[in-house]
């Protein structure tokens, strides 16, 4: 029952880092700044993954 549940997360995940790396590229980002892009985005993405898994199975 959590195997497609994790096998959604991981691809919205990457959907969503390839999304921001578009992003980074397209507004011509400096390096600098990506890597704090990429982990703020990454731990947003991770918590609304969680709080749903959370809501969905366990409530």
């Amino acid at each position: 029952m959590y195997i497609p549940f994790v096998l959604f997360a991981t691809f919205y995940l990457f959907v969503i880092n390839s999304m921001t790396n578009s992003l980074c590229v397209q507004k011509e980002i400096p390096e600098e700044k990506q890597a704090k892009i990429f982990r703020t985005i990454n731990v947003l993405i991770t918590i609304l993954i969680t709080s749903s898994f959370f809501r969905i199975y366990l409530t």
